[in-house]
């Protein structure tokens, strides 16, 4: 059975007439017909009752012909997707990110090692809150994107971690709290916080904690850059709470504290919609965004990406 064979079948069938069906397909009309005698010598069976004008399909023929479209646009679809993949990879891909996420993950140079790759592909980048972001990956404005994963992921996004960092309490050298080795949230009740505003993922962990302790943060400060927090702390403004590394990179100039009892930690992801079909374009840049990850960050590798549900609480 040949492709050609099954485009004849559909064209007679749609059409009513081998004459009608030669001129569509630009054949002439025996180039047709016996084409069609041999894919019904092939399946043992008539596939057209000819006595009658415009000729009809005969039941076999009739479960053939789902069949035979089914199959010609599957072919269609594969030849589109191997223009899409020739060399001169073309389109548009859009990469959503969160406030600071370069801060984790290479994202410029990630982005410049596909664009000499693939110089035609024109890439748009857009900074959001997390919410924003993962709406834009559900109804397609993103191709992926660099977030904080709420607590809650929808279930068609796929994650693969970029960072996942513990927060910790951090004061400068002159605070009252500085002679402290750990805390817990109740010691924080009264002091000004310094801390990730409310459309960062981790805020929203960190609300949730001071709440089972009946407890209401005090936050003075907000702001979405880990580096501006631990700053901030660092000039006496309050208790920063930050990822650690964040933190201990201010070196003399921060007292850092674990927090007891509470295993809080901020998280970065690489977040796209597993559910969409991917054009070709976008569907390069996130593999080569996880392999980006997999080889500068040793994170989960292509297949182990971790459900939204297993994430930590995030930043």
């Amino acid at each position: 059975m040949e492709l050609r064979q099954l485009e004849y079948f559909v064209a007679v069938a749609e059409e009513g007439s081998f004459t009608k069906a030669a001129a569509r397909m630009h054949i002439a009309q025996s180039g047709v017909s016996a084409q069609i005698l041999l894919l019904e010598r092939e399946l043992g069976q008539r596939l057209f009752d000819r006595s009658r004008s415009p000729v009809r399909l005969t039941k076999v023929g009739t479960a053939l012909l789902t069949h035979a479209r089914a199959a010609l646009a599957a072919v269609t679809d594969a030849k589109q997707v191997a223009d899409e993949y020739s060399a001169a990879l073309r389109g548009h891909v859009s990469v959503g990110l969160a406030a600071s996420s370069s801060l984790a993950f290479d994202l410029v140079d990630m982005l410049a090692e596909f664009h000499r790759e693939h110089p035609m592909v024109e890439i748009s980048l857009l900074e959001a809150n997390t919410d924003d972001l993962v709406n834009g990956l559900l109804d397609g404005r993103h191709d992926m994107a660099i977030i904080s994963p709420p607590a809650t992921v929808p279930a068609d996004l796929r994650l693969q971690l970029v960072a996942d960092e513990q927060i910790v309490a951090a004061v400068s050298p002159d605070h009252p709290l500085s002679g402290r080795s750990a805390l817990t949230l109740e010691d924080l009740g009264g002091y000004q916080l310094i801390t990730f505003s409310s459309t960062i993922g981790t805020r929203s962990a960190i609300d949730a904690a001071f709440s089972a302790v009946g407890l209401e943060p005090q936050v003075g400060i907000e702001a979405s850059d880990p580096n501006v927090l631990a700053e901030l702390a660092s000039g006496g403004l309050g208790v920063a709470l930050v990822p650690e590394p964040y933190a201990r990179a201010r070196g003399p100039r921060l007292h850092v504290m674990p927090i007891s009892g509470l295993n809080l930690r901020g998280s970065l992801a690489l977040v796209w919609n597993n559910a969409r079909q991917s054009t070709a374009s976008a569907a390069r840049l996130i593999d080569h965004a996880r392999r980006s990850l997999q080889t500068k960050h040793g994170s989960a590798g292509p297949g182990e990406a971790r459900r939204p549900g297993d994430q930590p609480a995030s930043r």
